[in-house]
């Protein structure tokens, strides 16, 4: 997909997870807002996967650590053809699939994460099971930036390193804020760049929000050899909507009306 389409893509996706939100009355809009442009870039410019055969040997891996977003992950997957559109209307509603944090239940998602800290680690065992295996498919698994907080997070990255994973691509979205505030604050990242290269991590810097940028660096990932890749995607919470930029209420905001249409009229503007 050129980097004209994957714009407009960004635009639907971006109405699709506003209008989960509002119908909902639930989700976490901004953080859905941030990592939109990664999960877009992903699913429709890097990873091999085939929609009709969810279940093919050979598709690349994607495991979503920051489960909260999953509204972003579900917009993708219905646009990708995984599931019906209007199933999106059902979010987090009694008796959904599609419930606040990615279900396995559906088709493309390979494991129910939410418990933060938990998907990277399962993402490196997929990326051991698959060097092991001799096969020629990559691991793909979207952190968030508070998420670093948790020990786990660290073990995963050690043993990365340790068995030389380059089948493994992790993406911090760094948006600089989480439910409680800035990361700086709640708890110092400082120079994650310096942290990562020292467990043993090709790492790359990146502008989250420019499609051209994002497969220039998944490129260079692909050809990094022996040793795994640290994506750090420099994003905004609540991109695309002027009102949520860079606050830290949209964490876990609900739209009223007049939110909502201004949201939508900002996106179509963009369009």
């Amino acid at each position: 997909m050129e980097t004209r389409e994957l714009i407009q893509n960004g635009n639907e996706l971006r109405k699709d997870i506003v209008t989960m939100c509002y119908m909902s009355k639930a989700g976490h809009v901004g953080g859905s807002l941030s990592s939109i442009d990664i999960l877009n870039t992903l699913y429709n410019a890097e990873m091999k996967h085939r929609p009709a055969q969810p279940d093919w040997s050979g598709r690349d891996r994607f495991v979503l650590s920051k489960g909260h977003v999953a509204e972003s992950l579900f917009a993708v997957l219905a646009q990708q053809g995984y599931m019906e559109k209007e199933e999106l209307g059902t979010f987090s509603a009694f008796g959904s699939r599609l419930i606040g944090h990615p279900n396995n239940k559906i088709d493309g998602i390979e494991m129910n994460t939410g418990a933060l800290g938990h998907g990277v680690c399962v993402a490196v065992g997929m990326a051991i099971a698959g060097k092991m295996d001799h096969c020629p498919w990559r691991v793909y698994c979207l952190m968030g930036d508070g998420e670093q907080a948790e020990g786990s997070v660290w073990e995963a990255a050690m043993a990365a390193a340790h068995y030389n994973l380059d089948n493994l691509v992790l993406i911090l979205d760094r948006n600089g804020l989480q439910i409680s505030g800035n990361t700086e604050d709640v708890m110092a990242l400082r120079d994650i760049h310096l942290k990562y290269e020292a467990f043993g991590f090709n790492v790359i810097e990146t502008d989250g929000h420019n499609y051209e940028d994002l497969m220039a660096a998944f490129t260079l990932a692909r050809h990094t050899k022996e040793k795994p890749t640290l994506i750090v995607a420099n994003t905004v919470k609540g991109k695309g909507i002027s009102f949520m930029e860079n606050v830290a209420a949209w964490h876990h905001g609900v739209l009223n009306e007049e939110q909502y249409m201004q949201a939508m009229k900002e996106q179509e503007k963009q369009a």
